[in-house]
């Protein structure tokens, strides 16, 4: 079946779309059209702009990041030198005490060398701080005695007292060993 409308055109109904878009003059439509081009070009300059900075601040992150590695490398080395310093304080303290406590020991091997006669050896030396032990080997009983009387005529040796002395008759020549205790004063 078909139908025919019969109606007036005015009166008819319309099926579809019954909204139609205004016409614009031509230059209101020129006139978007501008504002939408200047719009475009705002937009990618503005992009072209932040596309910029973002290359810069890559390359200033690279580089402070590499002036930060430095530095680390700077500072590693500035514990190690702190390190170092502090091993060097260490031996310096060590050399300071060991250079005060030398005065004693050359002055009593300076005293002591002058005390000894060419026919006696000296075996052993002890220092226990304030006093001494020391023993040796002689030709003769008066090579020892000799030794005891420098001793105490030096004025440096005090308390000298022989602790042992013997002579060994098996063996030729005669031996005399001998162990000597003394207090040094400086």
């Amino acid at each position: 079946m078909i139908r025919i409308n019969l109606a007036p055109a005015e009166t008819r109904r319309r099926r579809g779309a019954g909204f139609t878009l205004p016409t614009l003059p031509i230059g209101l439509g020129l006139l978007f059209a501008v504002v939408y081009g200047v719009a475009v070009l705002g937009v990618g300059y503005w992009w072209w702009g932040l596309v910029a900075e973002k290359s810069r601040l890559i390359a200033e992150n690279d580089r402070t990041t590499k002036e930060l590695d430095a530095i680390k490398i700077t500072l590693g080395q500035g514990a190690n030198v702190k390190a170092q310093l502090a091993d060097v304080r260490k031996r310096v303290q060590v050399i300071e005490e060991l250079v005060q406590g030398q005065g004693r020991p050359v002055l009593l091997l300076d005293a002591f060398v002058d005390t000894v006669p060419r026919d006696l050896w000296i075996t052993s030396f002890e220092d226990r701080g304030t006093s001494l032990k020391i023993a040796g080997t002689a030709y003769s009983t008066r090579a020892v005695s000799e030794f005891l009387n420098n001793l105490r005529q030096s004025g440096k040796f005090k308390e000298v007292d022989i602790l042992v002395s013997r002579q060994d008759l098996s063996k030729s020549p005669v031996m005399v060993t001998f162990e000597v205790t003394c207090r040094f004063e400086v």
